[in-house]
């Protein structure tokens, strides 16, 4: 019968030299080796995924930018008038009927046109 040895000659003389205290802190070591390993692994997959979805983001950015026009709302361009306090969608409702609305409300409340600030004017039917 024939013995086959893959140690050399100085491995199987520190395997037998080793003692189970000596084995035990190579085996902790080992797996501490691995462990970071795994954890380094970890962060760089992580690292990856923020740059891809930020990457994803830049991209649907463009196309989020531009806002779809309301179904019953104009589409104006160009700075508000003087005065203004932004933009107002009207639902149905010419601009005159909108302007006398908003005059009505004002003149209500006691306070100036350009003080209030109006979002919408939709017509209930």
């Amino acid at each position: 019968m024939y013995h086959i040895s893959l140690m050399s000659a100085a491995g199987q003389q520190l395997a037998e030299s080793m003692g189970i205290p000596d084995a035990a802190i190579g085996a902790v070591l080992g797996y501490c080796v691995v462990f970071v390993g795994l954890i380094l692994l970890m962060c760089v997959v992580a690292v990856m995924g923020r740059i891809m979805a930020a990457s994803r983001a830049k991209k649907a950015a463009p196309k989020a930018a531009a806002p779809a026009p309301d179904s019953g709302a104009p589409v104006r361009k160009g700075p508000p008038a003087p005065g203004s306090a932004g933009e107002i969608k009207l639902y149905d409702v010419p601009d005159k009927e909108a302007a006398m609305i908003m005059a009505i409300v004002a003149d209500k409340m006691g306070k100036p046109l350009n003080e209030l600030r109006f979002k919408s004017i939709k017509e209930v039917k």
